[in-house]
């Protein structure tokens, strides 16, 4: 549950914290002292984006804090669900037995820009959204209802008849066929690419392949194309090179040759000339290698200009192709590799969808049957269902209403064929949570048709439905906290004390937090909270503070009109507090 609610610069609130407790908690105050304000900060700490200006005046951010505490055997499992997928460490750092903790802040800066965080790791506010889903619902009269949506409808129809198990069963059916769709999709797309992407590999492999290049050949052509290009230079001077160093006369290697004769006739008198004599007869033998390898190369290079126009047309042509696959030549000769593999490939796969669509048809058809047995249980449940809420209702005034639940297949036409173009048909049918088309319905009056609740429920009966629907489901919904924002509006004092009475029922299997103007209804309250505006220092501020047993006396009595001193009020504030606390 909600523990605790801090809001610090924030429109009015400069510095607030609002303490929740189990059962029924009511937030009562005059109009303008900061209710709608309360409920703006919850949902924004929730995920909402803030509307308007809202960070207090002098101030560089608002921020919103909640402290939700759960004991270690009523953590929800929507909320396990959710922090294992988004958080595991939290669940990893909890110790058994021990109340799971969850701190959730939301802070807003002046340029309207948040920043949420849960445990003090950063949230997005996509998982704001999520997780408030799996820890508060939020109603209120004048915005959109949820209980008007289809989807929360199936919800609520499914948490009463305990269907968990069918839509577990549903979804995971569900999630094979979708996954069996999508290759078939994929496969009858790439059938139709197949023959396109065959041609084209073909003749790119073709061609590659043809041009037969390798790196090693690439290197080799590079060198030949200098030596054929430079080829008069490279005689003139390597071969220049090479008279002077082993000529007919006067050569280095002559020179060195003579110097090594004198000293070997020396060095075995003198050994000081050994060291010498010997790096001598080493150098002697560097030159003639030295001058057989430019001897050789010489012999290689040639002046030849069709030869040159040769290498020249090949290197262009690889160049060519380089160019034209946007690669360099290493680039080149793995893509002529990877062309050969994929090509093998095409040519081997070309395969046949048959398999595919039996495997679809057969995952379709247990589907299916997931989808009859979910609607079967959902049509068993509507008698049941519309007893439970048309006896809440007689009691909250509505004693002549008649309830109704509408469960319809879905209409969809679907070819008869299982290929991709019947799937999609399928998908319209098998929805996330089920082949059903559900609505609540509503005949407010005799006589009347049963209707959708949208189109038939004033703001008040929309919150009495809202409440005996809650009531009937109390003990199967999994949502740990509640807020209602006044939607005992419109709902008159002689079904306030019923309405107050349902809300503190419900208080006995969820946390409650109401917004009311009903003093009825706040007699009814475990905990009664008070907001109230007032002017310091010539700044306007909101205070809230738990009301003891004499004060709630006071805030009801004045809420009946007659003041909080006049003694009638009073005596029918206690009178009210007393009959609520039985």
């Amino acid at each position: 549950m909600l523990v605790e609610l801090s809001i610090r610069d924030l429109a009015l609130f400069e510095d607030a914290s609002f303490s929740f407790g189990e059962g029924l908690n009511c937030i009562t105050g005059e109009t303008g002292a900061g209710k709608s304000l309360f409920i703006g900060a919850l949902k924004l700490l929730l995920g909402e984006r803030p509307k308007g200006k809202l960070v207090r005046e002098g101030a560089n951010e608002a921020r919103v804090e909640g402290l939700f505490s759960f004991s270690s055997d009523g953590v929800p499992p929507r909320l396990e669900r959710f922090l294992a997928e988004h958080a595991p460490e939290i669940l990893e750092e909890h110790e058994e037995g021990e109340e799971l903790e969850l701190v959730l802040v939301r802070r807003l800066r002046t340029d309207g820009k948040t920043q949420g965080k849960l445990n003090g790791q950063a949230v997005t506010q996509r998982l704001l959204r999520e997780l408030s889903g799996a820890l508060i619902e939020i109603h209120g009269q004048h915005e959109g209802q949820a209980l008007f949506e289809t989807r929360e409808q199936v919800a609520l129809l499914d948490a009463y008849g305990g269907n968990a198990p069918l839509v577990e069963a549903y979804s995971t059916l569900r999630h094979e066929w979708q996954l069996l769709v999508e290759q078939l999709a994929s496969f009858e797309e790439g059938a139709r690419n197949r023959t396109d992407r065959l041609d084209l590999v073909r003749f790119q492999a073709g061609e590659l392949e043809e041009a037969g290049i390798t790196l090693e050949e690439w290197r080799e052509l590079g060198e030949e194309r200098e030596r054929l290009r430079h080829a008069e230079d490279l005689l003139g001077e390597i071969g220049g090179a090479l008279e002077g160093l082993d000529g007919e006369s006067g050569s280095a290697l002559a020179k060195v040759q003579a110097a090594v004769t004198a000293l070997e006739r020396w060095e075995v008198r003198i050994a000081a000339l050994g060291e010498p004599a010997e790096a001598l007869r080493e150098a002697s033998l560097h030159l003639c290698e030295a001058a057989e390898a430019l001897a050789g190369f010489v012999d290689g290079v040639e002046v030849s200009p069709g030869r040159l126009e040769e290498v020249e047309g090949r290197l262009a042509e690889v160049e060519r192709l380089a160019k034209k696959h946007s690669t360099d030549i290493g680039g080149l000769v793995a893509l002529c590799e990877r062309l050969a593999l994929e090509l093998e490939e095409l040519e081997g796969g070309a395969g046949s969808t048959e398999e595919l669509e039996r495997e679809v048809a057969a995952a379709e058809a247990r589907l299916s049957e997931a989808a009859a047995a979910l609607t079967k249980r959902r049509r068993a449940l509507r008698k049941k269902l519309k007893e439970a809420v048309e006896n809440s209702l007689g009691d909250l005034g509505l004693e002549r209403a008649e309830f109704g639940v509408l469960v319809e297949a879905k209409q969809v036409l679907s070819p008869d064929s299982p290929n991709a173009e019947a799937a999609k048909s399928a998908a319209r049918r098998f929805g996330v949570d089920g082949a059903d088309e559900v609505a609540f319905q509503l005949a407010a009056n005799p006589g009347e048709g049963l209707s959708p609740l949208a189109h038939v429920a004033s703001g008040g009966e929309a919150a009495r439905i809202l409440l005996a629907l809650r009531g009937a489901l109390a003990a199967k919904q999994t949502i740990p906290t509640m807020v209602f924002d006044e939607i005992d509006a419109g709902v008159g004092g002689r079904l306030a004390p019923r309405v107050g009475a349902h809300l503190r029922d419900l208080g006995e299997h969820h946390q409650i937090l109401c917004v009311t103007h009903l003093p009825a209804v706040a007699a009814a309250a475990h905990l009664h909270l008070k907001i109230e505006k007032c002017t310091e220092e010539g700044r306007t501020r909101t205070r809230v503070a738990e009301l003891g047993a004499q004060e709630r006396i006071s805030e009801v009595a004045d809420m009946i009109g007659g003041g909080a001193d006049a003694e009638t009020a009073r005596a029918e504030a206690s009178r009210l507090l007393s009959e609520a606390a039985v």
